[in-house]
């Protein structure tokens, strides 16, 4: 979602006149900031010290900081340096351009844009500049799920939807320039149109919209809630032709307890149930998730269950960390903290368990044969260049052999599964697709 944002606000400055400059030189940098991962607010302030230092402590230079921790600090932000003369919340973001153009206008001004809006605020369009193979379209904004490990509630606000309407043009738009594979965005994507800002579209009936329009090749979408995921939302996989068998469905702990102390309004038997549903809907279907690791009041048996429960749904890949409180979540306020070492150990296990997983379902696509949507060469290229990268239908990522002295970027290619490495697949071309 951060990398849409800044996508979206890098060609709204275009559209206006900006240009594109290294940090050094630039008049306007803007640092787009998340709160998921651990110790944020160190980063970002760490940040602004760095950029001070590249920039020659010039106050001529504007810093805006975006995002979660913008949202989450507030104007304490412009205390750590001249230089930051704009601070604005994720909810905010279509306001950034008319305020970054006002600040060059103005150098003694300061904005911060903390509110939160009372339903989706449409962007300006921006730059049609070439769009890359895959596209991201934001389809909702906020949360209403109030988790308690959780703070996208307070830092992105409310659940708004937006209209079909505007996704279908923004969908368009992205094909028109160039996209073979959009992936719908959301805070609680499946959740789309459950709000009061809803136009009567359900999540099923836009993706089977964004499904008809011409010239996508594939869809995905990320991230779902369990306790959202409806029937409709399940055969969709079964009967959508562009729906990719890829489904990052976050489970964030095996155990019933732990669950709902967390307030994920779902137990295991439930999530199980759903995962059986998805696989007999679309067999192949590969599942990721995220996984919490060292909750507060989490015991031994309580982890062996979220252990048995990644071995029983068999997912391909999972993003899993150790817990860590967020500043105005519930959780933060609970008293029976795991221990650091005790919940790193516990990682290190579950990420084990996972490691074995995802390598046994990587040997077991050798010889198999996909279709790749080749995106960039590879970063490990060989010195003639010719080593291409991109992903099959089901998320893993595929290197081939691509002819020299040619841009493939968008193709999309057949290929044979030829070998597995840890975390990726090599291939050899088959048949090639314009």
């Amino acid at each position: 979602m951060n990398v849409n944002d800044s996508s979206w606000l890098e060609r709204a400055l275009l559209a206006r006149g900006f240009m594109q400059a290294p940090a050094e030189k630039a008049d306007v940098i803007l640092v787009n900031t998340c709160s998921v991962r651990e110790k944020p607010e160190q980063k970002v302030i760490a940040t602004i010290g760095r950029i001070r230092q590249m920039t020659g402590c010039s106050n001529d230079v504007i810093v805006g900081i975006l995002g979660c921790v913008a949202q989450q600090l507030g104007s304490s932000l412009f205390s750590h340096s001249p230089q930051v003369r704009l601070v604005c919340g994720g909810d905010a973001i279509a306001q950034a351009p008319d305020a970054i153009t006002r600040l060059l206008r103005e150098p003694a001004l300061r904005i911060s844009l903390l509110d939160f809006s009372d339903y989706y605020v449409e962007r300006e369009k921006g730059k049609d500049t070439p769009c890359g193979p895959t596209a991201f379209v934001n389809i909702m904004q906020g949360c209403d799920n109030f988790c308690t490990y959780c703070i996208v509630p307070y830092t992105r606000g409310r659940q708004k939807s937006r209209t079909a309407r505007a996704i279908l043009e923004e969908c368009r738009n992205c094909l028109d320039r160039g996209a073979k594979e959009i992936t719908l965005l959301g805070q609680n994507v499946n959740a789309f149109g459950s709000d009061k800002y809803g136009d009567g579209t359900t999540f099923a009936e836009l993706l089977a919209q964004v499904d008809a329009l011409p010239g996508l090749q594939r869809l995905r979408y990320t991230s779902p809630h369990p306790k959202d995921m409806r029937n409709e939302d399940v055969t969709a996989f079964a009967k959508l032709e562009h729906l990719c068998p890829s489904l990052h469905l976050p489970l964030q702990c095996g155990s019933d307890r732990i669950l709902k102390r967390m307030a994920r309004r779902y137990d295991r038997r439930k999530y199980a149930d759903l995962v059986a549903s998805l696989r007999s809907a679309r067999p192949d279907i590969a599942l990721s998730t995220d996984l919490i690791v060292g909750f507060p009041g989490e015991t031994e048996k309580d982890f062996q269950e979220t252990i048995e429960m990644v071995r029983t749904c068999r997912f391909v890949s999972s993003y899993s960390f150790c817990y860590s409180d967020r500043p105005g979540a519930k959780a933060a306020f609970f008293p029976d903290k795991i221990p650091h070492d005790v919940s790193g150990e516990r990682l290190r296990r579950l990420q084990a368990v996972q490691e074995d997983l995802g390598t046994r379902w990587l040997s077991q696509r050798v010889g198999a044969r996909t279709r790749v949507l080749l995106e960039d060469k590879s970063r490990k290229s060989t010195d003639d260049g010719a080593s291409w990268q991109g992903r099959d239908p089901y998320g893993a990522l595929v290197h081939v052999r691509m002819p020299i002295g040619q841009n493939h970027a968008g193709r999309m290619v057949d290929v044979t599964i030829v070998e597995a490495k840890k975390h990726s697949l090599i291939a050899r071309l088959a048949v090639a697709h314009d």
